[in-house]
């Protein structure tokens, strides 16, 4: 009743409604209410709402559509600090196994590895003796270079260290250390410079490295130690992001802290940190999601996992060396990415500048003979020092932002929609509600068209159009010439068809 109580919309109720709008513009075009005439003044006017409509509608598509895009922006900056975290270290000996440490049965199991022929032993044939199966972690424990031979001196701050301050981790390179590893013990650095950070002399024992008889994957032509400086939230993959130190030499190494932001989908790819972390780390890295990747590839193909994978699967023999590098191969071939480690959000990073000075000196290179019980042609080609500091106490920022976010679409909106056409919200619900207005009546009468039989059971529901005339009053949606069935009597029978 409240609907067809409302009368029906018209040019005049138009006219009043744009008399009254907030919308500038309409009211010019329309005139006053009562008018009734349209002139030159109203086109022209109609014109240029048309128009500005029109520029209105491009210039918010246009936002919309760089909205949609989502664009970031770089933010770069630094910050001072009094200490800051010292990174982690870690160490590897590019000689894998120590020639002297290798018994005939690790030799005859290592064959595929180092390219050494087996040794015959009591007149039988490598092929006739009879050696237990390999047990590759304590092959790896037993014969790689033990830090407590290689270290020669430990200075961290100008307080001395030792090999209780490194902790063993495996690598591709074998048995390697890391020094500084633990998050929660980690160690500060209070001042930036030269000898204010980790400074070492190693001895790569030369004499110890493999001879090459043959080449294999993983033999190797060098001779020094591998380092990476990483975050202590991330295991070392240092056979890729590594860098190497070379015996006779004083390296140093100026690192800078930076700390990286990134944004997640869909303003850029990085990987939240409320995402499930992968098994075997407590928290997630390009690493660490790397070696989780390799491991599954190879216990894929092989049924097994190399020793510084991740997992539960047994240790390959060397055996399955090839198995092994056949899969890691195929996978870093893979066209489609099977590992598509996404950025973390929050990263740090260090930044590295090195330099390096022969060593010893002339004046030197007899101390150290004395003080090792080494000779000088020893102490040239096996012994060198490796300085790793702060280049200053301060870090560098770079955080990804929003270039063009929610807020600023509806800014540009509504600033284009008063520019051009002078509206706003409240307009756009005048405009709603006097569309309401104008069809909750004419609904109203559209219902009223249709006349419908009350539904009697087993009858059909037929609607029945009923024609508008004016004298013939008309029950609201039914007709009145609608009798009800008589009630039947169930004793009485059913009338002899005739």
């Amino acid at each position: 009743l409240e609907c067809l109580s409302r009368p029906r919309g018209g040019v005049a109720d138009l006219a009043a409604f744009a008399s009254s709008s907030s919308l500038h513009g309409l009211s010019q075009v329309l005139g006053p209410p009562g008018s009734g005439r349209l002139g030159l003044k109203q086109v022209l006017w109609a014109l240029a709402l048309l128009a500005s409509l029109a520029v209105f509608l491009y210039q918010a598509s246009q936002s919309t559509t760089l909205y949609l895009e989502h664009p970031h922006l770089a933010a770069l900056g630094g910050e001072s600090r009094q200490e800051l975290t010292f990174p982690a270290v870690t160490l590897c000996n590019v000689n894998r196994f120590r020639f002297s440490a290798l018994t005939d049965a690790d030799i005859y199991h290592l064959a595929n590895l180092t390219g050494l022929p087996p040794k015959s032993r009591g007149g039988h044939r490598p092929g006739e003796l009879q050696y237990p199966p390999p047990d590759m972690l304590d092959i790896f424990q037993r014969t790689g270079h033990q830090l407590e031979d290689m270290l020669k001196s430990c200075n961290f701050s100008g307080q001395n260290c030792s090999v209780q301050d490194f902790s063993v981790v495996y690598t591709r390179y074998g048995k390697c250390y890391t020094f500084n590893g633990n998050r929660t013990l980690a160690k500060r650095a209070r001042a930036g410079g030269t000898g204010r950070g980790l400074e070492l002399m190693l001895d790569v024992q030369q004499d110890e490295y493999l001879p090459i008889w043959r080449e294999t994957n993983e033999t190797t032509l060098e001779a020094g130690i591998r380092v990476q400086i990483h975050s202590q939230d991330e295991p070392p993959y240092i056979h890729q992001l590594g860098f190497g130190v070379s015996p006779g030499f004083q390296t140093f190494v100026s690192c800078q802290e930076q700390r990286l932001s990134y944004l997640p989908q869909p303003w850029g790819n990085c990987r939240a940190s409320l995402d499930p972390v992968i098994p075997g780390y407590d928290t997630y890295s390009v690493s660490a999601c790397k070696l989780h990747c390799e491991s599954i590839q190879v216990q894929r193909e092989c049924n097994c996992r190399l020793l510084h994978m991740p997992g539960h699967a047994d240790v390959c023999t060397p055996t399955k060396a090839k198995c092994a590098d056949r899969a890691l191969a195929l996978l870093e071939k893979s066209i489609r990415g099977v590992c598509s480690c996404e950025t973390p959000c929050n990263v740090t990073r260090y930044g590295k500048e090195l330099s390096m000075v022969k060593i010893p000196s002339r004046g030197s290179a007899r101390y150290l003979s004395r003080k090792y019980h080494k000779t000088e042609e020893y102490i040239r080609d096996n012994f060198l020092v490796l300085d790793i500091y702060f280049e200053a106490l301060n870090y560098e920022t770079m955080e990804q932002k929003k270039a063009y976010d929610i807020a600023g679409l509806l800014g540009d909106i509504g600033g284009q929609m008063g520019l051009f056409i002078g509206a706003s919200i409240l307009t756009i619900l005048e405009i709603l509600d006097y569309i309401y207005e104008v069809l909750c009546p004419a609904s109203c009468v559209l219902c009223r068209c249709w006349a419908v039989q009350p539904y009697v059971p087993g009858s059909a529901f037929i609607p029945v159009h009923v024609p508008h005339s004016g004298g013939q009053k008309q029950n609201q949606g039914f007709s009145e010439t609608t009798e009800e069935p008589e009630p039947t009597d169930p004793e009485k029978p059913d009338p002899e068809p005739d």
